[in-house]
């Protein structure tokens, strides 16, 4: 008896479901084009497949090559747009609109319930916060500040590298190597000290600290499931696995905190900056806000940053007429009685134009962070309601044929106009694009232009490294980048010596 009760119980929910969703009212709204009609409960969520952006344009290319598609993955509309006209129509005249950032898991619970610059919402908080990073952290003037770290750093790889291939070629794996350069910049501008690698005195907690942002960076993007059907945060435990995370990291961020706090001798770095405000704006500046504050700058400056590099590298073992030609102008500039400066980059525009290439083909953040829909509003004609996620695929704009010549071809050349600068969105554009681009390019280009100038690459075996990312939203090689290098001259002379 109680079986049958449940048996109709669950048909009738099943009834009342379908007519809410396949019923004949039709929605006041005008809404973009979707591939396919949603499924009860889960509507469109089956379809988005990892890596995500490759999916969207496969559904894209479904309805016609769609410039502009709908989806409802579970309670959720999502609108995405992979047209640089339409893309331009977002970030001007609804700019402000779409300001705002959903809701997720994740930014609920590992940015202080969305508080930090990221992920707060469009208003006075996020105008103060941004105003903060902008002209306190990441102005050229404290980029400036730090050029001896990214120097210092930068140096510590070379060494790292060196330690084998002083007398042949050697194998390399590349992943660990540069996330090693990119987490000790961040933490010696944000703490004052190296923090990950040989010689440390916290390896094991740096270890931990770096299984705890592999794990929130593949959580990291557009969201999980739970996020849309929030039923299956109960059968995943998805949230509570990300509660622990963030009590993990909350852990450490304040024992970094109290560190400097203790400190008698005040320093230069970005934690003893914002303590001094919190000394004069307690009420603002309380630890919460500044430990938001330095989970956005690891995140932006850590990882992404060391992904960039890998495919950069990856890249150049593919195409070693590239590679090569790139060591020339650097030999040509710079020398060989010298390490390549910062300063030298300006006048290295082919080491530019490789790292525009590669932002262009490997954009980390390929459907850029999430925007949300603070009111209802217009784009190419369609109605896009309150409250609706957008994501723009700037992978398929990349990679669109009718934009860029042979654009699957990792082609730095292409940059030789500088017009063409302009159609890369790899940080984003608007109120809320990413204000840390000075210091991944400052970091890229120093770190990538030492590598070529101090060592001879070569693939580990004669098949091309394979370029497929990994099924995540963020956009990383799937496969540990492994090369085989050997140190050049230069490394006796200047770096080992």
């Amino acid at each position: 008896m109680e079986t049958h009760f449940l048996v109709l119980s669950l048909a009738f929910f099943v009834f009342i479901a379908l007519k809410l969703l396949y019923g004949k009212r039709k929605s006041k709204f005008n809404l973009p084009p979707s591939p396919a009609r949603p499924l009860p409960f889960i509507g469109h969520l089956h379809l988005l497949k990892m890596p995500l952006h490759r999916t969207l344009l496969s559904l894209s290319q479904s309805l016609g090559d769609a410039p502009i598609f709908s989806l409802r993955p579970g309670n959720r509309l999502m609108v995405i747009v992979s047209s640089y006209a339409i893309a331009e129509e977002c970030f001007t005249k609804n700019d402000i609109v779409l300001a705002n950032r959903p809701e997720f898991i994740v930014r609920k619970h590992i940015e202080y319930n969305s508080t930090t610059m990221t992920s707060a919402p469009y208003g006075d908080h996020w105008r103060n916060l941004r105003r903060i990073c902008t002209l306190e952290i990441f102005s050229s003037h404290k980029l400036n500040g730090f050029l001896s770290v990214r120097h210092d750093e930068t140096r510590h790889l070379l060494l790292r590298l060196s330690k084998n291939s002083q007398h042949g070629f050697a194998k390399v794996e590349m992943r660990n190597l540069l996330f090693e350069l990119t987490i000790n910049n961040i933490f010696r501008m944000i703490a004052g000290k190296r923090f990950y690698g040989e010689g440390t005195e916290q390896d094991e907690v740096a270890s931990q600290v770096r299984d705890l942002l592999d794990e929130i960076m593949a959580s990291a993007g557009a969201g999980n499931a739970a996020d849309y059907l929030p039923i299956l945060g109960w059968i995943t435990n998805f949230e509570k696995r990300i509660k622990k995370l963030a009590s993990r990291l909350d852990k450490f961020l304040q024992s970094l905190v109290d560190e400097k706090r203790a400190d008698k001798e005040k320093g230069n770095t970005m934690i003893d900056h914002l303590l001094s405000l919190q000394e004069t704006q307690p009420d603002y500046y309380t630890d919460v806000i500044i430990k938001g504050i330095i989970v956005v700058m690891i995140f932006a400056g850590s990882e992404t940053i060391a992904w960039t590099l890998e495919w950069a590298m990856l890249n150049l073992l593919n195409h070693q007429e590239i590679l090569e030609k790139a060591r020339t102008e650097i030999d040509t500039k710079v020398g060989f009685d010298r390490l390549i400066d910062e300063s030298d980059t300006t006048n290295l525009p082919y080491l530019q134009r490789i790292v525009l290439e590669t932002l262009r083909l490997y954009p980390v953040a390929p459907t850029l962070d999430p925007h949300m829909t603070s009111e209802d509003c217009m784009l190419a004609g369609y109605d896009v309601p309150r409250g609706t996620m957008l994501l723009v695929n700037i992978w398929a704009m990349h990679r669109d044929p009718s934009i860029w010549e042979d654009p699957e071809m990792f082609k730095p050349e292409r940059f030789e106009d500088e017009k063409e600068k302009q159609k890369l969105l790899a940080f984003g554009v608007g109120r809320r694009a990413c204000p840390g681009i000075g210091l991944a390019n400052r970091l890229v280009t120093l770190a990538l232009g030492s590598m070529v100038q101090c060592f001879e690459w070569e693939r580990v075996g004669e098949e091309y490294v394979e370029s497929r990312e990994e099924p995540m939203t963020l956009m990383r090689p799937e496969t540990p980048l492994l090369a085989m290098c050997k140190a050049r001259p230069i490394v006796h002379k200047v770096v080992v010596g």
